[in-house]
């Protein structure tokens, strides 16, 4: 059902940043109107021209680390992990199957409970394939090794001990030929702009609203907008949260109060929650988190004390240990 959604919403997007400006562009733009070349800024032209190559360059760069670069990204670090990684022992708490129609071996997500990089007691769930299924290594009750990176500056944070690793050379090539074609089709709406706009004028017919500038410069928007979505329903923890996790301690807090910031994503509110907790040192802190609650879970918050995680090099970041428990 997710990804379907993400799908849809992917496709819906993308309409808006390439078919929608193009639409608008030449249904509203005199292709004929020789005398508005001529009034044209030629250098306001060439920067404009310049601005859209950069911000293409830019998509490109993005869709090519995306799809391609972080494949061997990913590869080296579980490489490093294989040989660096702090070992931890994880007991299996449930396990549940999620492989794909016509996949060759079996998935399972699992949820693990071990001890983190400072001792703390952890759930965390992963996706697992098995490649020995006859060994039944994945079942509730029995135990499995991870790897952890120690610096937690690397993704994956951790694997499962014996991970083979290798490319599928066909998907990267696939993936490499995809943002060729791209350049090749984004080459040639350049050339036929220039064909069928210039009139003998050079680029002087490129503005602020040509689909060569607007284009690109909404795709950036939409990542940029990701990233501040992303974390804005995160809260104020949310890129620190695989830290605190994996580098905190567990404690208890004592709510000093909740209020609404004012926020709302998809209609439900932001709410600030004052805290005081006690570290391992038994110094004590005051610090807040700002988390996104659902409408009917309002009456769920009025509790006088509250489970999260701080992390032991600086207590000062705090996260929910409920929300933690969520990640994934």
């Amino acid at each position: 059902m997710k990804r379907g959604a993400l799908i849809f919403w992917t496709i819906y997007s993308l309409f808006f940043a390439i078919p929608f400006p193009m639409i608008i562009y030449y249904s509203t733009t005199n292709q004929d109107d020789i005398n508005g070349l001529r009034e044209s800024n030629p250098w306001l032209s060439l920067f404009i021209l310049a601005a859209s190559i950069i911000m293409w360059i830019v998509v490109l760069v993005v869709f090519y680390q995306k799809w391609v670069l972080n494949v061997f990204t990913s590869k080296k670090n579980i490489e490093y992990l294989e040989k660096e990684g702090e070992p931890r022992e994880a007991r299996i708490l449930s396990v549940k199957k999620v492989t794909r129609p016509g996949a060759e071996m079996d998935t399972y997500l699992l949820e693990l409970a071990f001890k983190n990089l400072v001792g703390t007691e952890i759930v965390q769930k992963s996706g697992v394939t098995d490649s020995k299924p006859f060994e039944r290594r994945y079942e509730v009750g029995k135990k499995v090794v991870l790897l952890i990176d120690k610096e937690m500056k690397r993704i994956p944070y951790f694997i499962f001990s014996g991970t083979i690793v290798k490319i599928h050379t066909k998907i990267v090539l696939f993936r490499t030929l995809g943002v060729l074609a791209i350049l090749v089709v984004l080459l040639g709406y350049y050339v036929y702009a220039y064909q069928s706009e210039s009139h003998g004028m050079g680029w002087r017919f490129m503005s602020f609203g040509h689909p060569l500038i607007v284009c690109p410069l909404v795709l950036l928007f939409y990542r940029i907008l990701v990233d501040l979505v992303v974390n804005k329903l995160g809260g104020d923890y949310r890129d620190n949260s695989p830290l605190i996790k994996f580098k905190g301690v567990r404690t208890n807090a004592r709510l000093i109060s909740a209020s609404q910031t004012g926020t709302y994503i998809n209609e439900q509110p932001m709410i600030r929650f004052e805290l005081e907790y006690t570290d391992d040192k038994q110094q004590t802190y005051n610090g807040n988190i700002k988390k996104i609650v659902n409408l009917l879970d309002l009456n769920s918050i009025k509790v006088e004390h509250m489970e999260i995680f701080y992390l032991k090099s600086d207590p000062t970041r705090i996260a929910f240990a409920s929300d933690l428990n969520e990640l994934s």
